[in-house]
């Protein structure tokens, strides 16, 4: 919290504390060998996380090349990353002649993939997030990986179970999760083929101002809409504690491939933080249905003894996202539906 604004007055702020690096990250980039490629690096995640790699490096006093790839769609995301000193590729990495053009890189992001729409483009959806892992593995195979996953690979378990661990079967619900298995399947089978380090994050949920669970709640309330509390339970974490996770994560790149729960320490209620937006906000809070006594948790342990807690509270959050709700700043306008119970995102 060292040093943190009480709120965000602009977005210039909130990219500097998302992509702000921990001592950790720094020292662990004065010693890390070869540079860094961000494949996918245009998404939610990347742009903050690509910054805070190249921040890391100049504190460190190291050169390092960290290197954007994506179709970059919004031309101004591109230019804000070259601007921080990343040098970006531009290409469709569902190209077999790009991905193989793309330079040797030790270090490997893999952020890339398909979530929303699963239901009207399902073979678009399998590309992305199950062949396409094969060919970055194949193309890779001399590197580390660290590549995204998700939460949603696990079945829906008790509340009180504590969350699904590493070592708990997977048991996607959905094309989406079913894909993202297959992903994390090809990604395991290229590790273990060619002796490739490789790590799987099981992420549930990263959350800044402009996105997340917390945003979806927080807008709800400040427009007196009705929330629902089918889903009444989640895991979240600050999206600058993910970034800094997750590239440490690197250290700890193994074959076969070994994988990684990462999000904050607290099952957060749906309705008690929608509660608690209301008493910020001063609105009335609007609640339907009942909690079931099941959803999407991980057990968070495992990570948190390897890399430490997260810095931001979950107080903290929710206090700069009713701030940033109410001032009524920009959004990503892109619900994470996380209140889904059936696999159709």
């Amino acid at each position: 919290m060292k040093n943190y604004p009480t709120h965000f007055t602009s977005e210039v702020e909130l990219e500097e504390a998302l992509s702000r690096p921990t001592p950790e990250l720094v020292k662990m980039m004065s010693t890390l060998e070869g540079d860094f490629i961000l494949l996918g690096v245009a998404g939610k995640m990347g742009v903050s996380m690509a910054r805070m790699a190249k921040r890391a490096c100049k504190e460190a006093g190291v050169e390092k090349r960290i290197i954007g790839v994506s179709r970059f769609s919004s031309p101004e995301q591109r230019i804000f990353l070259e601007e921080s000193g990343i040098e970006t590729i531009k290409g469709d990495l569902l190209n077999l002649d790009f991905i193989n053009s793309l330079p040797e890189v030790k270090n490997v992001i893999y952020l890339a993939g398909m979530k929303f729409g699963t239901g009207g483009n399902q073979s678009f959806t399998w590309a992305m997030n199950s062949f396409l892992p094969g060919l970055v593995v194949e193309k890779f195979k001399n590197s580390r990986i660290v590549a995204f996953s998700t939460g949603c690979v696990y079945p829906l378990v008790k509340i009180t179970s504590g969350g699904s661990k590493e070592s708990d079967a997977p048991g996607p619900v959905g094309e989406y999760s079913q894909s993202c298995l297959g992903r994390e399947r090809l990604f395991e089978f290229g590790s273990i083929n060619n002796n490739t380090p490789v790590i799987l994050i099981r992420l549930n949920y990263a959350v800044e101002m402009r996105y997340g669970v917390l945003v979806d709640i927080a807008t709800k309330v400040q427009n007196q809409e009705t929330i629902d509390l089918t889903m009444g339970y989640a895991n979240v974490i600050w999206q600058g504690d993910a970034n800094e996770m997750i590239l440490r994560s690197i250290e700890y790149c193994n074959s076969p491939a070994k994988h990684l729960n990462i999000s904050g320490a607290e099952v957060i209620s749906v309705a008690e933080v929608a509660k608690q937006f209301g008493k910020i906000m001063n609105k009335e809070v609007q609640l339907t249905g009942v909690e079931a006594d099941s959803a999407l948790l991980v057990d968070v342990l495992h990570g948190h003894n390897l890399l430490g807690k997260p810095k931001i509270t979950l107080d903290q959050v929710i206090k700069w996202t009713a701030n940033w709700i109410e001032n009524d700043h920009r959004l990503l306008g892109k619900a994470t539906h996380f209140e889904v119970r059936d696999g159709k995102y």
